[in-house]
């Protein structure tokens, strides 16, 4: 007899509910998929079947009995496929290959010193076609590529607008999928990095965060009930552009007195060249040289970053008081000069933010450094993967 469509969809959704499973707590057995499903027996058995012979799950010794056969437990296949993400800086593209649970197998890293959209995208193609080629043989191979942009993308997955790269309506998700016949999915480099934190990081305790990618510019990444938040089209967590200084100097997006320009970064470089501070001509190099003069001691550049970390407390208490989170994560590359930023960033934020949401409130550097948006942008694309009707992939 045909299965109907509501038939079809109901056991797409009991599989990929077992597979998640499996996925989350094996090793365990069949009873135990069924007793936390509340699948009966019969049909958890032929869905681990199905997943048994499409290779996503892999069945290993005996486990321990409760007085009858000893069951046979499942284990995920995490090497059933493999996937690429990327997340593209302003002044670099960061490339890993990665498998099925995030596992990083290989990792790329190019710096850039232009943002010239058919450049950038040479370099990407290059960074694919490396990760492709040490990729080891699987069943299915590469299942998809995400990118993580640092601008306005929307559910479509094209880039409206990218200020720090000079980029507007562009549409690099089609032209990507056409050179390599491989999935792409493309999304904001706060919300992966947000997503890598809440599946990989320092956010997998919590159900409510908040990620402030503090790179070049500053993106924010909102988690809540569990649920990345995008907002109707796509645009939430613009809130590098939210204004701290009325009056203040003209920001890239076209307004006045953005957080970025204050918090980011780009605003360390800045004020270091202000201060006649000498610097490396390569610009990747230029916050790693600050931060070790903070280590030598150096006043000024102590002074610089307490300053930064001041201004990115403005910033999060506005953010604290908006949403009353139960963490704040902080990552990207201002991350590394966590030691200097966090004593003024800490006293901004108990000074600014309202006792209440202090109380339960975990405020935290991330552990990932600058993996986070790729490993997040990795994540969407291996659910998109297993949430596919493998039978006709």
């Amino acid at each position: 007899m045909k299965m109907t469509w509501n038939q079809h969809f109901v056991k797409v959704s009991n599989k990929s509910l077992v597979l998640q499973i499996i996925n989350n707590e094996a090793p365990l057995s069949r009873a135990d998929i069924s007793l936390r499903t509340q699948l009966n027996k019969g049909t958890v058995s032929s869905l681990v079947k199905e997943l048994l012979d499409e290779h996503l799950c892999l069945e290993v010794g005996p486990g321990e009995s409760n007085g009858g056969r000893r069951p046979v437990m499942l284990l995920f296949n995490q090497k059933a496929g493999f996937t690429i993400g990327i997340d593209l800086g302003v002044n670099y593209i960061l490339g890993l290959l990665t498998d099925l649970q995030g596992e990083i197998i290989e990792e790329k890293i190019t710096l850039l010193d232009q943002t010239d959209y058919s450049q950038v995208t040479k370099f990407i193609k290059e960074m694919i076609s490396t990760l492709l080629s040490k990729t080891p043989k699987s069943h299915y191979g590469v299942v998809g590529i995400g990118i993580g942009v640092p601008g306005i993308v929307n559910n479509s997955g094209n880039i409206l607008l990218a200020p720090n790269l000079g980029w507007k309506d562009i549409s690099i998700k089609d032209e990507i999928e056409n050179e390599f016949n491989i999935p792409v999915t493309i999304e904001n480099e706060a919300n992966a990095g947000a997503y890598g934190e809440k599946r990989f990081g320092v956010g997998q305790e919590h159900s409510d965060l908040i990620y402030v990618s503090a790179g070049i510019g500053i993106g924010v990444g909102i988690i809540l009930n569990n649920e990345l938040y995008r907002g109707t089209d796509g645009f939430s967590g613009e809130m590098g552009h939210m204004m701290i200084k009325e009056n203040g100097i003209q920001c890239r997006c076209g307004s006045y007195g953005c957080w970025e320009l204050y918090a980011s970064e780009h605003a360390v470089i800045q004020k270091a060249e202000q201060l006649n501070i000498p610097l490396p001509v390569a610009n990747e190099e230029k916050l790693s040289y600050l931060i070790n003069l903070a280590m030598d001691k150096d006043e000024r550049v102590l002074e610089l970053f307490n300053d930064i970390g001041e201004n990115l407390g403005f910033g999060i208490s506005n953010i604290i008081n908006t949403f009353n989170p139960q963490q704040i994560i902080i990552g990207n590359r201002l991350a590394m000069a966590k030691d200097f930023l966090q004593d003024s960033l800490h006293q901004v934020i108990k000074q600014r933010t309202l006792p209440y949401h202090q109380e339960h409130l975990k405020i935290t550097f991330s552990n990932l450094s600058t993996y986070s948006a790729a490993l997040g942008v990795s994540a969407f694309t291996i659910e998109n993967f297993l949430k596919t009707d493998l039978p006709n992939y």
